[in-house]
């Protein structure tokens, strides 16, 4: 008969596998250190130099058309997802796609309307670099250059423009006071048929390129700084073989006093065919079914911002744009020889609040008016009525760091 003791050995030798096999499965259970990462680790420190950022903009809105409630409802007038970092000591990437704008195919750029950004830039030297792919057209002036979240109504030249697009860019910084970028684009991400319709005058240029130049100064120790670009776009031709071109302007100017900053941008846009469209879609389409040629459009923007203390701001957008026909002699029933079709105005009061001090997010209170006001032409030849938009607005806007 065997000892107690050796009968304790034995099972001692038999229940150890068991317990080393438990051991095992409750490390596969609980300790993830024993699976591989999704991010191998030698990639892993790519990811200190690479952000993720959620643009939000989300509101409650109370609507009014000439003066009558017409509805309220919750809408996020902004989500654009943004991703960018440095892969290389020279190369760097931004991506940022909007998730409010329709998934679609572009004619021209083959990417989706909704992808703003998709470009590198590559660092030549310290004060050179270049950018390919598809970026922010560099028109210049403040209400452009701003994060799009911010911007609570454009004025109509941005608001109708193809802001970004896709071709190459170089920039030359002599000095953190100046900064000098030129760019060859894409002029448009549409076909020249779907932006102009069948047009009777005009004919498509072979190479449709927009032609940027920009200039970024800060003057006055940072007391006045500046955004002025200069615009060429190539189009088409008319039916004499020449140019049929846009010819941009956009003057930013900014003035910083304490508490108090002031801003002013200046837009002057010359279309020999309407890029614009606002003249076009004024006009019925039984009179031209196509973009009229020869248009004018000016815009005058101002933003005043008065800062009561670091969390609570008072701002107010004003904007005057400026809508002319100059070829609207043409008509035979422009017996007065107006040029003129219509002025948009727009104003905008709003407070906002910053809650934290390390957190870039605001909580907002607004009025955005626009009053629409046709020319005695406009209205007696196309139908054109005068009319009037606002709402109230509740809301939050954040660049929200993810990464």
């Amino acid at each position: 008969m065997k000892s107690p003791k050796n009968i304790r050995w034995i099972l001692l030798l038999f229940l150890f596998p068991m317990q080393v096999w438990a051991q095992k499965q409750e490390r596969q259970v609980g300790d993830t250190t024993y699976y591989k990462s999704l991010i191998p680790e030698a990639k892993q420190g790519l990811l200190k130099n690479v952000s993720m950022i959620a643009n939000m903009n989300f509101a409650f809105r109370n609507e009014f058309v000439d003066g009558e409630y017409t509805q309220s409802r919750f809408r996020n007038e902004q989500f654009r997802l943004e991703l960018r970092g440095q892969v290389h000591e020279k190369v760097y990437f931004r991506f940022r796609d909007r998730y409010t704008r329709a998934q679609t195919s572009e004619s021209v750029d083959n990417l989706s309307r909704s992808v703003d950004l998709a470009y590198i830039r590559v660092d030549l030297s310290s004060k050179w670099s270049v950018s390919l792919g598809k970026m922010c057209a560099d028109w210049g002036a403040w209400e452009f250059d701003w994060n799009p979240i911010d911007i609570y109504e454009y004025s109509d030249i941005v608001e109708y423009a193809d802001n970004f697009l896709t071709g190459v860019g170089f920039s030359y910084t002599p000095s953190p006071k100046n900064q000098w970028t030129f760019q060859v684009l894409d002029s448009r991400t549409k076909t020249f048929e779907e932006l102009y319709g069948q047009q009777p005058n005009f004919t498509e240029s072979k190479a449709p390129l927009a032609f940027v130049a920009n200039w970024r100064g800060s003057l006055f120790e940072g007391k006045v700084k500046t955004i002025w670009s200069y615009s060429l776009f190539n189009e088409a031709q008319d039916a004499n073989g020449n140019g049929a071109n846009m010819n941009y302007i956009a003057l930013g100017n900014e003035f910083n006093f304490d508490r108090f900053r002031f801003i002013y941008d200046f837009k002057w846009s010359d279309e020999e065919l309407d890029r614009t469209g606002i003249v076009s879609e004024t006009i019925p389409n039984d009179l031209y079914n196509y973009s009229v040629g020869n248009t004018l459009y000016v815009g005058h923007w101002v933003n005043l911002r008065y800062m009561v203390n670091p969390k609570v701001h008072f701002t107010f957008v004003g904007m005057l744009d400026i809508a002319n026909w100059k070829n609207s002699f043409n008509d035979p029933e422009n017996t007065t020889g107006e040029e003129h079709i219509r002025n948009a105005w727009g104003f905008i009061p709003a407070v906002e609040y910053y809650p934290w001090d390390n957190l870039n997010l605001k909580f907002f209170a607004n009025w955005v008016g626009r009053s629409y006001d046709y020319s005695d032409y406009a209205q007696a030849r196309f139908g054109a009525q005068n009319y009037n938009t606002g709402r109230f607005t509740i809301g939050f806007i954040s660049p929200l760091g993810i990464l």
